[in-house]
């Protein structure tokens, strides 16, 4: 079952839950993805993912849904988001409540951060220390920038809350809009542009921000070298089949965030395929091709 797509320094993988335990499937430059989806009857629109046990700053544990439920809500089942520690995560510094374990993780040090995606869109969000750069690689960032480097993850939040309601950025854009965006991404110049000037107004306004245990930055984040083909201006066509079902042939030959520029057997395009539609779904590893509409093929 397909958990999603994970980000390391050494690039992207896809994160699987087998019957032996987890796994991580690399993804990199050249790598074809050939697959099916299990569907049909009896089987769920979507797996529970299951829960996390949080045990400390660096030590979060997956446990698998125990029943192999159908999700309901999100990606999870009712049982399993009530056994999951970090459910308490975006509230606790209004409500206080928290697991020892998510305790001791909000305790280490964070990062407020300013990200810009293809289309221009801003927004404003925070990073443990402990996931400082995967957070904006996973998030599918083309520009961002650290703004504040703060005691704490109750700490970080306040300040998020406060540019949000101070600056009007949001702290949520949805995943069907990033990859809208990279159909006709921007150019890199003006999104940098844009980030730089919405950074420079985050900092000027945390300057005027009566809470202690933080200290304004200025840090570029740097992608990965796989990103770059996939945010450049250019022609590109959305991935013809769903990726929730079916059959499946891909080479990656670049992603951001869990988007990437894919090549198909006998098509001379590239086609865009967001891969976090197989979040929650069994797939099964194979000889299998992308069988291509005879509409997209006009399109060649």
């Amino acid at each position: 079952m397909v958990r999603g797509i994970t980000w390391s320094p050494d690039g992207p993988a896809l994160s699987l839950a087998a019957d032996d335990g987890d796994a991580r499937l690399p993804l990199g430059p050249g790598l074809w993805l050939r697959f099916r989806v299990l569907s049909g009857p009896g089987v769920p629109a979507r797996y529970c993912l299951g829960y996390s046990a949080v045990h400390g700053p660096t030590e979060a544990r997956h446990h698998p849904c125990p029943t192999g439920q159908a999700a309901e809500r999100g990606y999870q089942c009712g049982a399993c988001f009530a056994r999951d520690d970090f459910r308490f995560m975006h509230d606790f510094h209004r409500s206080g409540i928290a697991p020892p374990g998510l305790r001791a993780y909000l305790g280490q040090p964070h990062w407020l951060y300013v990200a810009t995606f293809a289309d221009g869109t801003v927004k404003v969000g925070t990073a443990s220390q402990r996931s400082k750069w995967a957070r904006l690689a996973e998030q599918g960032a083309i520009v961002a920038r650290y703004v504040a480097h703060a005691r704490d993850g109750s700490v970080v939040r306040l300040l998020e809350d406060a540019v949000s309601e101070g600056l009007g950025l949001t702290q949520f854009v949805r995943g069907t809009a990033k990859y809208a965006a990279l159909l006709q991404p921007r150019p890199e110049a003006d999104l940098d542009a844009a980030n730089g000037a919405a950074a420079d107004a985050v900092r000027e306004f945390l300057d005027g921000v009566a809470l202690d245990g933080f200290e304004a930055v200025s840090e570029q984040f740097e992608p990965h070298a796989f990103t770059g083909a996939v945010s450049r201006p250019g022609r590109r066509i959305a991935y013809p089949r769903p990726l929730d079902s079916g059959e499946h042939g891909m080479r990656l030959d670049s992603m951001v965030g869990s988007h990437g520029l894919v090549a198909v057997d006998g098509a001379e395009s590239v086609f865009l395929a967001d891969l976090a539609a197989l979040k929650g779904h069994k797939i099964e590893l194979g000889s299998y091709t992308t069988d291509i509409p005879a509409l997209q093929e006009s399109l060649f």
